[in-house]
């Protein structure tokens, strides 16, 4: 019998597994850019736990070991922000990701959140193709550095009930999932 993952709230305890997850899943996208000073690299741990300490941080569990963990803070307006979307190599491209994305979504909707907003590198073809399978479209792009450009994507409300997984309670579905 295979274990679950489940996805709850992140504590502090989970705060130095959450940070070198963040190194081991950060270390394509500094590749991919040529560049190793990104922030989810050069992150503290005491930058982190007051990241725990100030918003929606949920992660992923299989078992003992944190194996996925997204951050997002509802903001004025209704607008939402999600970050920090990591999920441990062995376990990409089984569906965890947007387990983790419907999450955070339910609870920040919970919160009052309208609007979801998130952002990627331009060259993160499998991260973009997530989120355009669960809604998002593009809104803007920055160009940040000679070789990194921010795609920033949004959805409404509407369409995070359109593009989440048909459920008779999602949010507690998407608490309680298994890989």
């Amino acid at each position: 019998m295979g274990m679950s993952v489940t996805i709850s709230a992140a504590t502090d305890h989970d705060a130095e597994q959450i940070l070198k997850l963040q190194y081991l899943c950060y270390q394509g996208e500094a590749e991919l850019y040529g560049d190793y000073s990104i922030a989810p690299l050069t992150q503290t741990l005491a930058e982190l736990r007051a990241e725990l300490a100030a918003g929606c941080v949920l992660v992923a569990r299989l078992g003992d070991e944190v194996v996925g963990s997204v951050r997002g803070a509802a903001g004025p307006e209704g607008a939402a922000v999600i970050s920090g979307m990591i999920v441990h190599p062995r376990m990409q491209r089984h569906g965890l990701g947007g387990r983790l994305l419907a999450a955070v979504e339910s609870r920040l909707a919970a919160e009052g959140a309208t609007r979801f907003r998130l952002a990627t590198g331009h060259r993160n073809e499998g991260t973009l193709r997530m989120y355009r399978k669960w809604g998002y479209a593009q809104v803007a792009t920055e160009q940040v550095t000679r070789k990194l450009t921010l795609v920033t994507m949004e959805k409404g409300l509407k369409e995070q009930q359109e593009t989440a997984p048909v459920r008779e309670d999602a949010a507690e579905a998407a608490l309680a999932t298994s890989v």
